[in-house]
């Protein structure tokens, strides 16, 4: 008989390694923009190697393909799966692509490209097992990291271009509210669409160390649609109000200049600590001393910090965009804000409530614990698998 694709409700339900072995898939390809080791590595690149990570540990062999990350070798090995870092953040894709097309990164049995505003295009030259990991169009970001006539092409590349390229190529989101703007925005087919969670990583707990006086956190790449300026603003309007608030940024990126720029204008050394790049355990740390996380971002797949700190018990207060909309449930975890001003009341409004907070805190520790992990690298693998054809 004819092969005929599988789809994700044919396949077997339960564990990774019961997909994997009736899937037929034991070699994967990952295209990838940036690596975890870049220093402007951000939520698609952990999401990247918590899955890439798992599926090794099941047996699969991954390679993931990226661009040339300063300070590391062109190839290693990370928990398992192994990494080809080359070319720089353009050449990437003609690069990564023919060095496909070459077999130089050996034989395939199935392609994962992470579609990061610029595609590599797989679908005009991968067959399948073959999906697609989108987080969120970025038409809003490309007007903030490139000049006119780029923003205008990118976009024009993203929206025009590559979506008639991807109506048959399975599509993994974070979040529905992500899914609904890739097919509204994108107009992707709403049944090529999959909405696979994050999870979040065992480390991130409750413990009973708050800061002693208001502390807004914050984490992220250090880039414009983070939007830093603007929630360094905010949190200035708040001081109005509540004078002892305190701010502290986590995080790397080319605009922190810009940031000490805005600090400066403010005379807001005193209260605002861009702190860098922390470990894992400080990470941590700081999210168990806040009394809110906070995102001033304008667009977002999910919004990992807002459910890594909610795990330690620290509700959110954010943005009202697609993937934040999920990442926090309004009214029970945190606050989503229609605007900067909003975002600023709503951080007065739970500085002021301590019980209000204490509850919100609650409730986000419990939600978090739905995401797993485990469970995300199993039900994109699923997706995966679903485009493996057999004989029936």
């Amino acid at each position: 008989m004819a092969a005929k694709p599988r789809l994700p409700d044919e396949l077997p339900e339960g564990d990774l390694d019961a997909l994997i072995a009736s899937s037929g898939i034991r070699r994967i390809h990952l295209l990838a923009w940036r690596d975890l080791a870049d220093p402007e590595a951000g939520g698609s690149e952990i999401h990247a190697h918590e899955v890439a990570s798992r599926w090794a540990d099941a047996g699969l062999d991954v390679t993931a393909r990226t661009s040339h990350a300063a300070g590391h070798r062109s190839s290693t090995r990370r928990d398992g799966y192994r990494v080809v870092r080359r070319a720089g953040r353009y050449l990437i894709f003609p690069r990564a692509v023919a060095a496909e097309l070459l077999g130089a990164h050996g034989r395939r049995d199935a392609l994962v490209e992470i579609w990061n505003g610029v595609p590599f295009f797989s679908p005009l030259w991968a067959a399948n097992p073959r999906i697609a990991f989108l987080h969120h169009p970025h038409e809003l970001l490309w007007p903030m990291v490139l000049s006119p006539g780029l923003a205008r092409l990118g976009s024009f590349l993203e929206r025009r271009i590559a979506p008639p390229c991807y109506r048959s190529t399975p599509i993994v989101t974070l979040s529905e509210s992500s899914r609904a703007s890739l097919i509204s925005d994108l107009h992707l087919p709403g049944h090529g669409v999959h909405v696979v969670e994050p999870g979040i990583h065992a480390r991130f707990s409750p413990a009973d160390v708050r800061s002693p006086t208001p502390l807004v956190v914050a984490a992220g790449r250090l880039m414009p649609s983070k939007r830093f300026d603007a929630l360094i603003r905010t949190v200035a309007e708040v001081r109005g109000r509540i004078p002892d608030t305190r701010l502290e940024i986590l995080g790397e990126g080319y605009e922190r200049e810009d940031l000490l720029d805005v600090i400066a204008e403010l005379d807001a050394g005193a209260w605002v600590d861009l702190r860098g790049h922390v470990d894992d355990d400080e990470l941590v740390a700081t999210y168990r001393r806040a009394w809110v996380v906070a995102s001033a971002s304008a667009s977002e797949g999910w919004g990992m910090t807002l459910t890594e700190a909610a795990a330690c018990g620290t509700p959110a207060v954010a943005t009202l965009i697609p993937g934040h909309e999920d990442a926090v449930e309004h009214g029970v975890t945190g606050l989503l804000a229609a605007d900067d001003r909003q975002l600023a009341d709503h951080i007065v409004d739970l500085f002021a409530d301590a019980d209000r907070r204490a509850a919100f805190g609650a409730a986000a520790l419990e939600r978090s614990a739905r995401y797993d992990w485990d469970r995300t690298a199993t039900e994109a693998f699923r997706v995966l698998a679903s485009t493996a054809s057999t004989d029936r």
